[in-house]
Formats: structure tokens, C-alpha cells, sequence
């Protein structure tokens, strides 16, 4: 369907897990677009931070994207404080210690799932009829791991692949109601989030390392913010960064087979992988009530 420009200036936009990463970056981006921006995130002190972003045009909340009611209170306080709520980005997100699937602990799969997945439908169902309301946009944070092999960090892959779903099936379901849904396709973004959960597990580093070096190409947090307020402005349907990721994407039927096949014959990748399977795994039980901001 054909759109007009989409001008950020005026719009409010409401983001999850805001305080750091991709979402700080895209809140900085937004307001300097000269949209308003509300921070919904489950640390306490968002309030405070948030404040300090802009004095008039943000503001934060404290809400946490497994609970429903907090979503719902986030999009009221939106609302009351701005009069309207265009945009909606569900940005909070879970990256759990990398381990093969038979070592991964129950609970770091409920994790992620619970964020990465119920959180995103929770945020989205939460906005929907203010977003509906001004003909507004979604946007979802899915991963080049929606289609890339998901070795070593299979419930993340899931839920990215998971979120590619919702957000092809938002479109459709939207479409009538004159709102987009922009889907973002990130590879390793510079984040806080990547520095504990890849750059310092030695094993994991190990792995990449056996990958093609082009997939391992990093993003900064806002080269991926500018990447979602450019995709907005144009009313995309899809963001992919870095760009290098398009064709695979879009071969995806081929290349991700043939990707496989080597994998499964390189000595090198089941080495390392039977290095992860033999590891302890320690839950991230307590880092689920905080969720690590989102990265890809």
C-alpha cells in the first residue's frame, strides 16, 4: 500500500526499554526529529533519567513488558501527559548466557520468551487503540537471527523469528485500520547488552570467530536508531542493518539451507558448540526482572 511521508515532527512516540542500547539512541534521534517521547523501562529510575533527555518532550515511566496492566498504565501516562500517542517501538529485550538448547536452563527460556515475545505483544496490544486512534505506526525489534542459524542461542533466535511473525501479520491486520508496521533487522549492535553477552564470553567469541568474517560486521546504537527514524519517515515495512544482511534476507530460502549444511560439517563450529554443551549454565532468573536492553 502507498503512503505519504510521515513527518516525526509532533508525533509522540512511546518506548520500551529506553534506558540504554538501541532505545536511548532512538529516543535521542526522535526528539531531534522534533517528535516526544515517553520511556516505559522496569528500572526504577526512569523517571529521573528520561528527565534529563528534554525538559519538555520526555518524560519516563516505570513498567515492566511481562505485566500487562504496567503497559497500559505506561500508554494512559503517555497519553494524559502528551495528548496522543502516534508511534509505539517494543524495544525491550532478553539475551540470555549462550548454551546449546539441552544445557539451557528452563528458566533462561521462560526468560526470554516471556520478554522478548509476551512482551512484545503486551506493549503492542497495549498502545494499539491510541496508535489505531491516530493512524499511527508500530515498530518491532526483530533480528538477522529471525533467519539466521540460531546455534548456541536458540530460545533468542526463537523469539526474534517469533517477532518477525507478529509483525507480518500486524501489518495485514492493521492495514485497514491506516496503521504500518515497520519491522527492524538488526545484526550485533554495539551495545551493553552484546559486551556482556558475546564480547565477554570467551566461547561465544570463539564462535563467531568460526563464522564468515562479512556476518560479523557490527552497527552502533545509532546507526540502528537512525536506521528506525529514517524507516518511519518512509513508512517501511522493513529495516535491515547492515545492509549487507538484505540479500540474505531476501534468499533466505536458499542461503539459510546452504548456511546450515556448511555448519553442520564445520569442525571448527562443533568443537566450539560442544564446549558450550559441557559448560554449567547459571540461570538469568534475576537478570529477567531487569531486562538487558535491547540489542540484536
Amino acid at each position: 500500500m502507498s503512503r505519504a511521508a510521515y513527518d516525526l515532527g509532533g508525533k509522540v512516540v512511546l518506548i520500551t526499554g529506553g534506558n540504554g542500547g538501541i532505545g536511548a539512541a532512538t529516543a535521542r534521534t526522535l526528539l531531534a526529529r522534533g517528535a516526544s517521547v515517553a520511556i516505559a523501562d522496569i528500572d526504577p529510575t526512569t523517571p529521573e533519567r528520561s528527565a534529563g533527555l528534554h525538559p519538555t518532550d520526555a518524560f519516563g515511566c516505570v513498567a515492566d513488558v511481562r505485566d500487562r496492566a504496567s503497559l497500559d498504565a505506561a500508554v494512559e501516562q503517555t497519553v494524559d501527559r502528551f495528548g496522543r500517542l502516534d508511534v509505539v517501538i517494543a524495544n525491550a529485550g532478553l539475551l540470555a548466557k549462550a548454551a546449546t538448547l539441552r544445557n539451557t536452563p528452563v528458566a533462561d527460556i521462560e526468560a526470554t520468551l516471556a520478554v522478548n515475545v509476551t512482551g512484545v505483544a503486551n506493549t503492542v496490544a497495549a498502545a494499539l487503540p491510541a496508535v489505531i486512534a491516530s493512524k499511527g505506526q508500530v515498530v518491532l525489534i526483530s533480528s538477522v537471527f529471525a533467519f539466521l542459524n540460531g546455534m548456541g542461542t536458540i530460545p533468542y533466535a526463537m523469539s526474534k523469528a517469533a517477532v518477525e511473525q507478529m509483525g507480518r501479520g500486524l501489518r495485514v491486520e492493521l492495514a485497514d485500520h491506516g496503521v504500518s508496521v515497520l519491522t527492524a533487522y538488526f545484526s550485533l549492535v554495539q551495545t551493553d547488552m552484546i559486551a556482556r553477552g558475546v564480547d565477554e564470553d570467551p566461547v561465544v567469541m570463539e564462535l563467531l570467530g568460526a563464522l564468515p568474517k562479512v556476518m560479523l560486521k557490527r552497527i552502533t546504537p545509532d546507526q540502528a536508531a537512525a536506521g528506525i527514524a529514517d524507516g518511519l519517515e518512509a513508512r517501511d515495512s522493513r529495516v535491515v542493518l547492515p545492509k549487507l544482511w538484505r540479500p540474505v534476507s531476501a534468499l533466505r530460502g536458499v542461503a539459510g539451507p546452504a548456511l546450515d549444511d556448511r555448519f553442520t560439517r564445520d569442525r571448527r563450529i562443533l568443537d566450539v558448540l560442544a564446549r558450550l554443551d559441557a559448560r554449567t549454565s547459571t540461570p538469568v532468573a534475576a537478570t529477567a526482572t531487569r531486562p538487558r536492553r535491547k540489542s540484536s
